[in-house]
């Protein structure tokens, strides 16, 4: 991909979202496009309003990129971290921008850090710094100079940029002007947003790039293998949206389309219980436990506190999803307005309960469970005893029904927390289990013997395969089996996965094939001995991302873009599970 003059001044025009990074501090993170353009970050925290939003047309923005009429994009991150090298070869010369939120961060001030580097002759570069809080309706207040040091306020937000000594105020925004950086040479630029002031000596570069290497280096698992690359990048990806003892977001972004013009655009930047269960899972199989005792942490206190009014998300720290609301004042991406908050606050969805039991019973299996949490499994159990015959909204987060996968999901909550469990309990649960899916049996199997919908719907749903991978049946029942075939044969087109068919349009139409699917296909194939398929659903899969290796929700198959919000947390999560599973990567390296 190539940009001219117009990237260089600034053109706030968002690229497609295969081709942005990710920075993330596990407190808040920032999208990084390829003309070198801070396109998205939240501050102090993921689910505030926006200091760069010009992936949604907002006025802030960040931009450092060559000053040279034409270049070529490219980028990589380095081994086991989020930090990101944007690459640009141009006419002259080569030159790379190193970024990376300081890591790990803190939860009222952020640092991002950037550092220019030509490789082998003098490169200039054009420099664009006009933070906006609030979404881009905060202009730069109170700016003041101090030598190569600038501080400015932007709404609530105390600013201090270091490495800005040869820029300039002026009509492009708070600070522009070019660099001019030496053949292998290095320039920093040192951005800090804090709620509280900023004193005392703004902090060393090099310290903190030596910082941010070693914690990252000491959190993420070595992995060894055929996807080792990408499945460490899946980790990594997990761990920086993790908040510390805290939630981990859904994605990063808010109101990024799933479908042009289809309003199906949705606020992601909170925690959902249902991925921190399958973040969890996957940590655990990686022998890392710092995601997993997260995820327990998370939705130990939510249960205990929430009970049978649990929500299907919160905020990273815990409080109420804020109700959904439109963002006039901002373009939007593309095909979709800007909207904040999400009304999943208000659903009751019954399988999170029974996501809730299997990451508890995994982490009993690493012996990572307190008393708290033990209490929380018990929760979680009599809730379902006492609503498992309600209607719910399901993993699909739609009008409330007797969703087949929700029954099901809850009987492999309670089998698997029945093995951690006192031998009363155990055979509490157990019976608890059986007449779920006794139920189920009666009111979701079709008459061709694999598990349908919902008990008033007879069409099959790629959710019916976890299930059976998450240990709902007994190895080897005819239904699970039957199950697979029937969403394979119904759901598939061109080696990827579709949730259902809305309608009777053809698959791709009403919507993207959805690459958690793919990734559960993977483990159903392979659960069911099909080793073969299980590798192609899973190298199908994993190759639907961009440049950065980041996955969305949705893959647009015909035109092979990534759709909805960046990145996708539960899709990282199944892809680094699938990895393991398959032994693709060997977790002990």
């Amino acid at each position: 991909m190539s940009h001219g003059d117009g990237a260089a001044k600034g053109a706030t025009a968002p690229a497609i979202l295969r081709d942005y990074a990710l920075l993330a501090d596990g407190h808040r993170g920032a999208l990084v496009g390829p003309a070198g353009e801070v396109g998205w970050l939240c501050a102090p925290g993921w689910s505030d309003p926006a200091v760069f939003s010009a992936l949604l047309g907002g006025a802030g923005r960040y931009v450092v990129t060559p000053a040279a009429d034409r270049f070529v994009w490219g980028g990589y991150y380095e081994p086991d971290s989020l930090i990101w090298v944007s690459r640009w070869v141009t006419t002259d010369g080569i030159v790379e921008s190193r970024e990376a939120l300081v890591f790990p961060g803190e939860a009222d001030r952020l640092v991002l850090l950037r550092q220019v580097r030509p490789l082998d002759r003098p490169m200039r570069v054009r420099v664009v710094l006009d933070p906006r809080a609030d979404f881009g309706r905060e202009p730069v207040r109170d700016v003041a100079r101090h030598g190569d040091l600038w501080t400015a306020r932007t709404g609530g937000l105390h600013v201090r940029f270091t490495g800005g000594g040869d820029l300039h105020q002026g009509p492009e925004g708070f600070l522009a002007g070019d660099l001019v950086v030496p053949g292998g040479g290095r320039h920093d630029l040192v951005l800090e947003l804090s709620t509280n002031p900023l004193t005392g000596t703004s902090p060393e570069a090099g310290e903190l790039w030596r910082t941010t290497e070693h914690h990252w280096r000491s959190v993420v698992p070595s992995l060894a293998g055929a996807a080792q690359r990408d499945a460490t990048l899946a980790y990594t990806v997990l761990r920086g949206m993790t908040r510390p003892g805290g939630g981990m977001v859904a994605a990063a972004t808010t109101a990024l389309p799933e479908r042009a013009l289809a309003g199906r655009n949705y606020d992601y930047r909170y925690a959902w219980i249902r991925d921190q269960s399958f973040a969890g899972q996957a940590a655990a199989l990686v022998g890392r436990y710092d995601v997993l005792d997260d995820a327990v942490a998370f939705v130990t206190d939510r249960i205990l506190a929430d009970g049978d009014r649990m929500a299907p998300a919160y905020t990273v720290c815990g409080g109420p999803v804020p109700n959904e609301r439109s963002l006039p004042e901002l373009p939007g991406y593309p095909g979709a307005d800007g909207r904040t908050g999400n009304w999943v606050r208000e659903q009751f969805q019954l399988d999170v309960y029974g996501e809730v039991l299997m990451v508890l019973a995994a982490a009993h299996r690493h012996d990572r469970l307190d008393t708290d949490a033990y209490r929380a499994m018990q929760v979680a159990a009599d809730v379902i005893a006492g609503r498992w015959t309600d209607p719910d909204s399901g993993i699909w987060e739609l009008p409330p029904r007797q969703w087949t996968h929700s029954k099901l999901t809850c009987v492999a909550g309670l089998r698997a927390a029945a093995r951690s469990a006192t031998a009363e309990l155990a055979g509490r649960w157990s019976t608890l289990a059986d007449r779920v899916l006794a139920d189920t049996a009666v009111h979701g199997l079709s008459p061709q013997g694999h598990w349908q919908r919902a008990y008033d719907d007879g069409r099959v749903d790629a959710a019916l395969l976890l299930p059976g991978i998450r240990g709902a049946l007994p190895a080897g029942d005819p239904r699970t089996e039957r199950t697979r075939q029937a969403v394979l044969g119904e759901l598939t087109s061109d080696g990827y996965l579709y949730r259902f068919r809305p309608d009777r349009r053809p698959l791709g139409d009403a919507e993207g094939a959805f690459l958690l699917c793919g990734f559960t296909a993977a483990l159903a194939a392979w659960q069911a001995g099909d080793v073969v398929d299980a590798n192609r659903w899973f190298e199908r899969s994993r190759a639907a991302c961009g440049p950065p290796g980041l996955y969305t929700e949705e893959y647009d198959v015909q035109q092979r873009q990534l759709r909805g919000n960046l990145p996708q947390g539960f899709v990282h999560a199944l892809m680094l599970e699938t990895a393991v599973t398959l032994g693709q990567v060997d977790p002990c390296g």
